[in-house]
């Protein structure tokens, strides 16, 4: 007799349609799994077997061929437990087969019978909805991320048995409160603020501009001015994240193995990794692709600390996800593409010292130079904001903070939602998203603002990209004055957050 049965398999963020055919035939005892699947997946007919039997079922004593279709895709983990042991139980006529039809089944079995929970939960519901499946049965502490799905029957089980019940129609589907399932929220209370930092008006007005437009940021300085101190109080000033982003967030970190359980992502992520990283742990990679940091931070921060230690493979394969917004992984004949819409915040040391143009560096120009040259132009210039982060005055540790984030958190959102307006219809969602076209058609500037635009790009200072993205930054800061018209002021304040890599400012200019 042969049974089909639905389950899914992850590719990239997303889920592919698996058939599970299980074939039952008279002939010696064997049990035989195909369909291009992992050690993983050829180890589930001992787990199978195994749930079966401890479940109180009868594990056929016939010759059993299991299909993964379609044959030329991979299939990698456990998730196909289920499936395999429902198709294995409607084929041997302990289930009914027409109820599978309608269902997808998903999830991991241990070998008592009870469900573990698979990454990718709420791919896998969506890929359930878009193929028009009435329900999905999944491990229980799968059911509040799944059901952010609308107009799809959830049905969680603690264990095979439970399993059998719901696809005998002997126990009704369940779903979460209403609670669960709700936008994402805002910052958490009582992390890192900027009430915490002492002076630094212009980092601090720089972080701050970078939130509103969703601008990429480098912070250069001496080691121990407080470099580390402000990126790490830039996600407090963030807007909270929007359902579609969180749903968006929660998908990622869900087949990333980071979230088993829960609902939809509290607030927007923030990735730091070691500078010792490789490059397909920074951008994804690896000969089962994988997400990897930058594509982790999508909608959020991803904060490199001590830019210029990081590998030079790590950091040019940076380049692509910071201008399209997407990392695409191509491995033999499997294609992965992962979003990766993030803010790039990083920080560095002027020379390897860090005291550079002081008395107290001994590093010889050669050393600076190599030093400076880890960093390369085409990646510099695709930054928005570079910052010098000096010493504070001795006064500023005795006086009182000069921001506090939620003040600034304020600001940030109305910028944002003039920036929202502005772009709506297009697709995206704040200033540092738009390409060169949607800039130079929605940034508006007046006579000065365009003379003093035309002079600095005249200088050499500026590439094209460079030209663009100075536009970008100061659509930014008019949105911070509530100003529909970018004007001079607006210009030379983003011209000022520029600078190349030896620390020569477009100023000059007006």
């Amino acid at each position: 007799m042969l049974a089909r049965v639905t389950t899914f398999a992850i590719h990239g963020v997303e889920s592919r349609r698996v058939t599970v055919e299980v074939d039952l035939r008279a002939g010696l005892p064997a049990f035989t799994i195909v369909g291009l699947g992992d050690r993983a997946v050829r180890e589930a007919r001992e787990r199978v077997r195994a749930a079966v039997l401890n479940s109180g079922f009868e594990f056929p004593a016939r010759r059993i061929t299991v299909n993964l279709a379609p044959a030329y895709l991979r299939k990698e983990g456990p998730g196909f437990d289920l499936a395999i042991a429902c198709g294995l139980l409607a084929a041997s006529g302990q289930l009914p087969p027409e109820p599978l039809e309608r269902t997808g089944v998903y999830g991991e079995l241990a070998l008592g019978g009870e469900l573990r929970p698979c990454r990718g939960a709420l791919a896998v519901a969506e890929g359930a909805c878009d193929l028009g499946l009435g329900a999905l049965v999944l491990p229980q502490v799968l059911v509040e991320e799944a059901a952010l799905v609308g107009d799809l029957e959830v049905h969680g089980a603690g264990d095979l048995v439970e399993v059998a019940a719901i696809v005998r129609g002997e126990r009704p589907g369940t779903r979460p409160a209403p609670g669960g399932v709700g936008a994402g929220g805002a910052t958490v209370a009582g992390g890192p603020d900027l009430a915490d930092v002492r002076g630094h008006r212009e980092p601090l007005r720089a972080l701050v501009v970078a939130a509103a437009g969703g601008h990429n940021l480098l912070l250069a300085g001496p080691p121990g001015t407080g470099k580390t101190m402000l990126a790490r109080r830039l996600p407090s000033i963030l807007p909270p994240l929007t359902r579609q982003e969180a749903v968006e967030v929660t998908r990622i970190q869900s087949v990333a193995g980071l979230r088993l359980a829960g609902g939809l992502a509290p607030e927007r992520p923030c990735r730091a990794p070691h500078h010792t990283i490789s490059a397909s742990g920074l951008v994804g990679g690896g000969s089962v692709p994988s997400p990897g940091e930058a594509t982790l931070a999508h909608h959020g921060v991803l904060f490199l600390d001590e830019l210029a230690e990081f590998t030079r493979p790590a950091l040019e394969a940076l380049r692509q996800p910071l201008e399209d917004g997407r990392v695409a992984i191509v491995r033999g004949q499997r294609t992965a593409v992962y979003p990766s819409r993030f803010m790039l915040v990083a920080s560095t040391n002027p020379c390897p010292c860090g005291h550079f143009g002081s008395r107290r560096c001994r590093c010889t120009d050669g050393d600076v130079q190599r030093y400076r040259r880890r960093l390369s132009g085409p990646l510099l210039d695709r930054i928005d904001l570079l910052v010098d982060v000096g010493r504070p005055a001795p006064e500023d540790f005795a006086g009182g903070p000069v921001a506090r984030s939620a003040d600034e958190r304020e600001r940030v959102a109305a910028a944002r939602e003039r920036a929202a307006a502005r772009l709506a219809g297009t697709g995206l969602a704040c200033n540092a998203q738009m390409d060169a076209a949607t800039a130079r058609r929605t940034v508006v500037l007046d006579d000065r603002g365009a003379t003093v635009l035309r002079r600095a790009y005249d200088r050499g200072t500026l590439s094209p990209r460079g030209h663009d993205r100075v536009l970008r930054v100061a659509r930014t800061i008019a949105d911070l004055a509530a100003s529909e018209t970018v004007t001079a002021e607006h210009l030379l304040e983003a011209l000022s957050f520029r600078q190349d890599a030896e620390g020569n400012r477009d100023e000059d200019v007006a």
